[in-house]
């Protein structure tokens, strides 16, 4: 196993804090409602863990055991919508959350449930807690479809993530981050190969239609991935033209859904 050389406790990673922090004070920022310009840019800053020589030594979350035990923070999908997990607001803005961590640098970490939507804080004490249990018939039974169609997504996800090497690999460019409109996009590829990915992430309460966006390249990209697929969809791939923007050589129109993750590849 690879060392840290010169420092440390001999670890090979260990968790982040940095994206974690910022994609949950996003969504709480969303969840209130208020409309106000959203921090993306703290978001972009944590893509990349600070301070790590290489983006896989990070682990990065979204939720913890310490994050969500009884009494202390909110479940990512009771902390997009604190009227109603089950909510369009709060299962939308957990896939962003979801989405954003499997599609960005460094190693992703899925807490107990939240592949398949609890929304319940955690306890290690079942006996004196056992309302805080995972709620397993919610998705074994069917009894919560929502729980059914987020692991779906969770599952989708993670396929992307496993079939692109881009977004497990090393290179990181933020094409664009714009806090007003809610809107950050990444590029992600492979040093000498390509294998370009484009990962475009809002947190708007509106769909936004024809936004820009920088690409690497012209031609067409295929949808691969949209966490709102079923409301709204750019019809399996946009096409890029060789007009540059934000630093990109080319760009493409995209139809943004609100709340919502998105992912092109050639």
């Amino acid at each position: 196993m690879v060392r840290f050389p010169l420092r440390g406790a001999g670890f090979d990673a260990c968790w982040h804090d940095g994206l974690r922090l910022s994609i949950r004070s996003a969504i709480e920022e969303a969840s209130s409602g208020s409309g106000r310009p959203l921090d993306m840019t703290r978001i972009a800053s944590h893509l990349w863990a600070a301070n790590f020589p290489e983006s896989w030594r990070a682990v990065q979350y979204g939720e913890s055991h310490d994050e969500v035990y009884k009494n202390r923070g909110k479940r990512v999908a009771a902390l997009g919508d604190p009227g109603g997990a089950r909510s369009w607001w709060g299962m939308s803005r957990a896939r962003v959350a979801t989405g954003l961590l499997l599609a960005a640098p460094g190693v992703p970490m899925l807490f107990m449930g939240q592949e398949f939507l609890e929304d319940k804080q955690w306890s290690d004490n079942p006996a004196n807690d056992s309302g805080l249990l995972v709620w397993w018939d919610g998705l074994d039974g069917g009894i919560d479809r929502e729980m059914t169609y987020h692991l779906q997504f969770v599952q989708a996800a993670c396929r992307v993530r496993k079939e692109q090497p881009a977004l497990r690999g090393e290179r990181l460019n933020v094409v664009h981050v714009h806090d007003e409109n809610r809107v950050l996009a990444f590029h992600r590829w492979i040093e000498a190969e390509g294998r370009d990915v484009m990962v475009i992430v809002s947190l708007n309460d509106s769909t936004q239609r024809a936004y820009e966006i920088g690409f690497p390249s012209a031609g067409s990209w295929r949808e691969i991935l949209n966490s709102e697929y079923h409301n709204v969809s750019n019809g399996s791939q946009v096409e890029a033209l060789w007009q540059g923007v934000h630093g990109m050589p080319a760009s493409a129109r995209i139809v943004l859904p609100a709340n919502s993750v998105l992912i092109f590849a050639r």
